[in-house]
C-alpha cells in the first residue's frame, strides 16, 4: 500500500504546529499555581491537583486513545480530539471552585491523548525514511515549544488580566488545532483494527515485552522528576525571598526551551553511545542540577533547574530510542501504554511533591525528585536489552 512519503508528505511545520497547540493545554496552569493557591485558599498538594488532574486523565485515557485511533483512524481521531478540547477550556473559564477547575482540567486530560497518540501513530505509519524523521523531529520540537509557551503565556495573560483568560486562550488554541488537523491528508496505509481479539493479542504481546515495560517504568520516573520539580518551583519562587509574579515565574520556564536543542542533538549521541549511556548521562546531569537548586541565589536555582530539565529531555530521548526497535505491531496501543505510565508519573508527582513541599519546603522536594531520577537510571540500565528488530517509537 502506498504511503504519503511516496506521494505528497505534509510539511513538517504542520506537525510542529499541532504538537505546539496540543501541549499548550498540558502545562499552562503550572505558572498559575501560586495565584490559584491564594484565590482558592489551597495548600501546595491540593492546588497541584490542577496539574495532577490532567495528568491522571491523560494516563487513563492514553491506552483507550490508542485503541480508538487504531479502530477509527488517526486523522479523524486527531481532528475530533482538538474540536472537543474547546469545551473543557470554556468550562474552566466559569469555574468558581478549585474542584470545578480540576474537573475541567480532568476533561482536558481525557482528550489530549487523542491528539498525541493518534498523531505519532499516523507519522509512523504514513511516512517513511527522511520524511518520517523530519515529521517526528518537528512534532517533538513542537511539543517542547508548546510546553514552554503554555507556561510562559499563561503567566503573562494572568498578570495582565486574570487566570480565567488563560482558558479562553486555550479554547482558541484548540479551535486552531481543529482547523489545522483538517489539513492532514487522508490516510493511505491505515488498516482499521476493530476486532477485540486483535486488541487483546497486541496487549498481551506488549505486556510480555520486557524492554517496553522497562521503558514505561523509566517514563513514569522521569516525568515524576520533571513535574515534581516544576510544580513546586513556582510555589518556591512566588514566596520570599524571591516574590516573583506569574509573568516572572512563567519566564523562568524558558529553561524548557532547552529541549528544542537537546532533542535533535540527542539522536546522533544515542545512535553512537546507546540508550543506556544516554540515560546514565541524563541522570548525572539532572542530579547535579537538582543539587544545585538547593542554593539560595536565584541565578543558581535557575541554572540548576535548567540542568535538571536537560537531563529529563535526554532521558526521554533515551527511553524512546530503547523501545523503538521492540515494537512491531499495534503501535498506537504501545504508545498508549507508554503514556499511561509516563503521565501516571506526573499525576503521582503532583500529589507527592506537593505534600513534600508542605512538610519541608524545597529541601524536602529535592531528595524526592533526585531519588526518582536515579531510580529511572537503574531501571533502564537493568531493563533494556539488545534490540530484536526495527520499528517506531511509541511517541514522546
Amino acid at each position: 500500500m502506498p504511503t504519503l512519503a511516496h506521494t505528497s508528505a505534509p510539511p513538517p511545520l504542520l506537525f510542529a504546529a499541532l504538537g505546539t497547540l496540543v501541549f499548550l493545554n498540558v502545562y499552562a496552569p503550572q505558572s498559575l499555581l501560586p495565584t490559584l493557591a491564594r484565590e482558592f485558599h489551597a495548600g501546595p498538594a491540593r492546588v497541584g491537583g490542577v496539574i495532577g488532574a490532567t495528568m491522571l486523565a491523560m494516563a487513563v485515557a492514553s491506552p483507550l486513545a490508542g485503541i480508538l485511533a487504531d479502530a477509527a483512524g488517526r486523522r479523524r481521531t486527531v481532528t475530533a480530539a482538538f474540536a472537543l478540547l474547546t469545551l473543557p477550556a470554556l468550562l474552566a473559564t466559569q469555574a468558581h471552585t478549585l474542584d470545578a477547575l480540576n474537573a475541567a482540567r480532568f476533561a482536558q486530560g481525557l482528550l489530549i491523548p487523542g491528539v498525541m497518540v493518534a498523531l505519532t501513530a499516523l507519522i509512523g505509519e504514513e511516512l517513511t525514511g527522511p520524511a518520517r524523521t523530519r515529521a517526528l523531529t518537528a512534532y517533538v520540537t513542537g511539543t517542547v515549544l508548546g510546553g514552554f509557551l503554555g507556561r510562559f503565556l499563561a503567566g503573562l495573560i494572568a498578570a495582565q488580566w486574570h487566570w480565567p483568560a488563560v482558558f479562553w486562550f486555550l479554547a482558541a488554541a484548540a479551535l486552531t488545532g481543529t482547523l489545522l488537523a483538517r489539513r492532514l491528508p487522508p490516510e493511505q496505509a491505515f488498516t482499521p483494527r476493530r476486532d477485540p481479539r486483535a486488541v487483546l493479542k497486541g496487549l498481551r504481546a506488549h505486556l510480555h515485552n520486557p524492554p517496553l515495560l522497562a521503558t514505561c517504568a523509566v517514563g513514569f520516573l522521569i516525568l515524576f522528576t520533571l513535574v515534581g520539580t516544576f510544580n513546586t518551583l513556582t510555589l518556591r519562587l512566588a514566596a520570599p525571598p524571591y516574590d516573583l509574579n506569574t509573568a516572572q515565574t512563567g519566564a523562568v520556564f524558558a529553561v524548557y526551551l532547552l529541549g528544542v536543542i537537546i532533542t535533535p542533538v540527542a539522536a546522533p549521541f544515542l545512535a553512537a553511545r546507546g540508550p543506556r549511556t544516554g540515560l546514565l548521562t541524563a541522570a548525572a546531569t539532572s542530579s547535579a542540577g537538582l543539587l544545585l537548586t538547593l542554593a539560595a541565589p536565584l541565578p543558581l536555582v535557575i541554572t540548576g533547574v535548567a540542568a535538571a530539565a536537560c537531563g529529563v529531555f535526554l532521558a526521554q530521548a533515551a527511553a524512546l530510542n530503547a523501545v523503538q526497535r521492540h515494537v512491531t505491531d499495534a503501535r498506537s496501543l504501545a504508545s498508549g501504554l507508554y503514556h499511561l505510565a509516563y503521565y501516571g508519573g506526573a499525576a503521582a508527582a503532583s500529589l507527592a511533591a506537593g505534600h513534600a513541599f508542605e512538610r519541608g519546603g524545597w529541601t524536602a522536594v529535592t531528595p524526592l525528585v533526585l531519588g526518582s531520577m536515579l531510580l529511572a537510571a537503574l531501571t533502564g540500565t537493568l531493563g533494556w536489552r539488545a534490540p530484536r528488530t526495527n520499528s517506531n517509537p511509541p511517541t514522546t
